[in-house]
């Protein structure tokens, strides 16, 4: 089974890998024309977090290489949320292509429904992901987390009060971090007693 998910996890890795230059990228283009650039701390913070997801989301992918049975529906759920991953990446910085200023707080609000609807549809591919492979949602703890981020990134998306979103940038990456020390801090091991993986 190992075998099976050494050849699906190299389309997984190559996105992730894609979503990762994109942020990188961002970074790049400010260090490279730091004059022409309106910094805006939220996006800067929004990206560091999007870097994170993208590590622990490939982190956390060592846990499905014992799959059995895998299905096209069920390898389907898990590309798509990669997938999102990197529209989330691609979308957090603007172009920084030619001369003209780049203004990141006017690309923020441009694109904030965007952007938390995204984060949206990445959380539900997550739960989603649980169901059409294992069967089952997450374990409680894991879906509260699912719930209070999809829950915070509804508000986000619909509201423009401009302190609510340079709160929820802090809260959500405190909240990223969080669910990586309680839940993904070793790779996940097997249980040789029922053969299935365990994330803590």
């Amino acid at each position: 089974m190992t075998d099976q998910f050494s050849y699906l996890s190299v389309l997984l890795s190559v996105i992730v890998g894609l979503a990762v230059t994109q942020i990188l990228k961002g970074y790049r283009g400010m260090v490279l024309s730091p004059v022409r650039v309106r910094m805006y701390w939220p996006t800067l913070l929004w990206s560091m977090s999007l870097l994170v997801i993208n590590v622990q989301s490939w982190w956390a992918m060592f846990g499905l290489r014992d799959t059995r049975n895998w299905t096209f529906a069920g390898f389907a759920v898990v590309l798509l949320q990669t997938i999102l991953q990197y529209m989330l990446a691609a979308i957090v910085f603007p172009d920084f292509l030619g001369p003209e200023r780049v203004d990141l707080r006017e690309h923020y609000w441009r694109h904030v429904r965007s952007f938390f609807g995204l984060s949206i549809l990445v959380l539900l591919a997550s739960l989603g992901k649980d169901l059409a492979i294992g069967g089952h949602l997450k374990d409680p703890l894991d879906l509260s987390f699912h719930l209070i981020w999809i829950a915070l990134a509804a508000i986000g998306a619909v509201t423009r009060r401009e302190w609510f979103h340079k709160a929820l940038a802090i809260v959500m990456a405190a909240l990223i971090c969080l669910y990586i020390v309680v839940l993904f801090t070793h790779l996940p091991h097997i249980d040789e007693s029922q053969g299935t993986a365990i994330s803590r």
